[in-house]
């Protein structure tokens, strides 16, 4: 067999594996339900770290999120204002524009995300799918970004987010948030 063929069935292969996974579908029965109005309503605290693909931990930080939601006509939109501190002593800010589209439908917009962000809930669980401008070295990256929240209680919410480009896992954020 060539290496050019072997190559492609090895492309091929990583591309179907970054298919699989754990259908949302799955958490539909799942309690608390989790509703992003209701969940991301007031000041909430989060902490996590960025791991390479490699499992090493590259930075950890601390995020604090002042979030409001209002009524546009008859549409729920939320305002999710993020504000990081870095292990490296740097400093960051992502304002997220949240719309409720449906029942467990979710449009988010922010100044570093590519397009929109789609999220949808079902249960405990919401999946958020989006392409983020992610600066590396002097230069910006566009990576994918398959993320996972499971609310736990009332207060406390996890969340594990999985990066690739072209199919290629780059690494993982792990968060944990607690709502004051």
């Amino acid at each position: 067999m060539s290496a050019r063929r072997l190559f492609c069935i090895a492309c091929g292969v990583l591309a179907l594996a970054g298919c699989g996974g754990v259908p949302l579908e799955r958490y539909r029965g799942e309690e608390p339900v989790l509703d992003l109005a209701e969940y991301f309503n007031g000041t909430i605290d989060g902490w996590g770290m960025f791991q390479d693909r490699s499992g090493q931990v590259i930075k950890r930080f601390h995020v604090v999120i002042d979030a409001r939601w209002v009524k546009h006509d008859g549409v729920d939109v939320g305002t999710l204002d993020e504000n990081f501190s870095w292990s490296d002593g740097s400093t960051s800010r992502r304002l997220w524009t949240i719309t409720r589209t449906g029942p467990g439908q979710y449009l988010g917009r922010a100044d570093d995300v590519v397009g929109d962000a789609r999220g949808e809930a079902m249960g405990n669980a919401l999946r958020w799918q989006y392409v983020l401008a992610l600066p590396v070295d002097g230069r910006v990256w566009h990576v994918d970004f398959d993320d996972w929240m499971f609310l736990i209680d009332d207060r406390i919410m996890l969340n594990r987010a999985q990066m690739s480009k072209f199919g290629f896992h780059l690494g993982e954020v792990t968060l944990s948030f607690s709502k004051r």
